[in-house]
């Protein structure tokens, strides 16, 4: 029997925990209860709902029982498509697809927990005449890639707020 894959292997498990490598793991929150406004506004709104799962509660009174610990505004939320590239004849080449959004944190009282913050991604497309459907079917998957990364910053972000007062 052959040892060394078994002892390559495990000198490789020492050196990552050693190193202090660790795998990610599901973001642990301040609060057990969070409103996100706008409620049905935006495209961003449904992915972040779907990732805090049950912690989404409608925004209620601070006296209710099942009352929002925080409250997450997206002010604003906005997609751009931008031309940064033409051939000599004046026909697109490239454009810039961008995303832009606005939000705050803050608990019931007023208080804000994160400040008015800006997040923004943008990507670069290529355009050809000859393939513009297949080139609105990569605008489309683009813009998806970017709304994902951008909910999993905002994620991060509110795994940062340590304190809710």
């Amino acid at each position: 029997m052959n040892r060394r894959p078994w002892l390559v292997a495990g000198l490789a498990g020492l050196t990552l925990t050693a190193c202090g490598f660790k795998l990610r793991s599901s973001q642990v929150f301040a609060f057990e209860r969070i409103a996100v406004t706008p409620e049905g506004g935006g495209n961003l709104v449904p992915e972040l709902v779907r990732y805090l799962g049950e912690r989404v509660v409608p925004l209620v009174p601070p006296t209710a029982p099942n009352a929002p610990q925080v409250i997450f505004d997206i002010v604003q939320e906005s997609r751009e498509k931008t031309v940064v590239g033409v051939n000599a004849s004046g026909q697109v080449r490239e454009f810039q697809l961008r995303i832009r959004v606005k939000f705050r944190l803050r608990n019931p009282q007023g208080n804000e927990l994160i400040p008015l913050t800006e997040i923004e991604q943008h990507r670069d497309v290529s355009f050809s005449e000859a393939a513009a459907l297949a080139k609105e079917a990569e605008e489309v998957l683009l813009y998806r890639d970017m709304q994902a990364d951008i909910v999993q910053q905002l994620l991060r972000r509110l795994a940062a707020v340590k304190r809710l007062d």
